[in-house]
């Protein structure tokens, strides 16, 4: 009886036990409770899937000019922009309207998606590669290695990188003719290839060249709180390698504030591409950008405000989704908050 009552006793007394939650689930777990974070990230998906599918999406092909179509508006444009009646071309054809050649704005808009998104990925992708592995080479090895990789750092990081970006389009896209000698040739070519790609290559180079500096830095800072821990002094003690310590112990370590750094910085990124097509250095006409259309729309923002008001709205729809996005994986990725709602 006294057995059967300390069994009745302890079963009373017993805590439930919860399973351990591990670092990832937690982190997107917190980051599913941020709804801030979750209307970025459906805009970001809805914005993917845009660009997929814009042939599907678009009424028109982003290049068709109607010049007897230019300028026209559709009805609702008029009743939310009512000084526009006197002198407005009513057309129902056109969703936002047409531009001043007669385009579609609505199909413009979302083929300028693919373009938008394509700097969105490939910049931080070249700055998140070369960064993080000028970084870990610096910050492990140390020493005068590590004084010279820096030094290099702040004198690239002192000469202004917008600046460097419209130098290089300008220099690369003035090419001559005929090859003179090995270095026009290769201007040439790469002037050949850059076409191919939109106008877009040269965006990507100079993003890749400039904005690597800041993700070294702080690749750098993480290694040097990294490498002295109990389990990289385990890796040398069983004879791992440079290589294997770097990127197998290291790396997976300090990849989670590298990319949360990566993520905030997008905007900035797609800023620059808006700005480079706003003052015609950017995409080569007609591929679509909503940078090239804002500026093209600014010439007539007085009487057809829609065509640059357009494009700006989104381009500020889609930074204002990774912004949101991005401080929503910097809360989720936080230690300090683990174990929070």
């Amino acid at each position: 009886m006294a057995t059967q009552a300390m069994r009745r006793g302890a079963e009373t007394l017993a805590v439930p036990t919860r399973r351990p939650v591990g670092f990832w689930e937690d982190a997107f777990y917190r980051l599913s409770r941020n709804r801030a974070a979750m209307v970025g990230a459906g805009i970001v998906i809805l914005l993917v899937l845009v660009a997929i599918f814009a042939p599907l999406i678009a009424p028109y092909p982003y290049d068709k000019q109607v010049l007897t179509d230019r300028d026209k508006v559709p009805a609702w444009m008029v009743k939310v922009f009512p000084f526009m009646q006197p002198y407005a071309r009513i057309s129902d054809r056109y969703l936002l309207g047409a531009d001043y050649v007669g385009r579609d704005l609505f199909s413009r808009l979302i083929y300028g998606t693919r373009v938008s998104l394509t700097v969105a990925f490939v910049g931080p992708l070249i700055s998140l590669i070369v960064g993080t592995t000028y970084g870990l080479i610096s910050g492990y090895f140390g020493g005068r290695l590590d004084n010279i990789m820096m030094r290099l750092v702040d004198v690239l990081y002192a000469f202004p990188g917008l600046l460097f970006i419209i130098l290089l389009m300008v220099f690369f896209r003035q090419v001559p003719t005929e090859p003179r000698s090995i270095w026009d040739a290769i201007r040439i070519q790469m002037y050949k290839i850059d076409a191919a790609f939109g106008g877009m290559l040269f965006i990507f180079v100079g993003i890749g060249l400039t904005a690597w500096e800041n993700m070294a830095r702080l690749a750098r800072g993480q290694v040097l709180s990294v490498r002295e821990k109990e389990f990289i002094e385990a890796a040398r003690a069983i004879g791992a390698g440079h290589l294997r310590i770097m990127f197998r112990h290291i790396l997976p370590n300090i990849i989670g504030p590298l990319v949360v750094a990566e993520t905030l910085a997008i905007p900035s990124y797609i800023t620059t591409e808006a700005f480079l097509s706003f003052i015609g250095l950017g995409v080569n006409p007609p591929t679509p950008s909503w940078g090239l259309m804002i500026s093209q729309g600014a010439q007539a923002i007085r009487t057809y405000p829609n065509q640059a008001l357009a494009p700006a709205l989104a381009l500020a729809i889609t930074m204002f989704a990774f912004n949101f996005l991005g401080d929503g994986l910097r809360d989720a990725l936080d230690p300090r908050m683990r174990g929070t709602q």
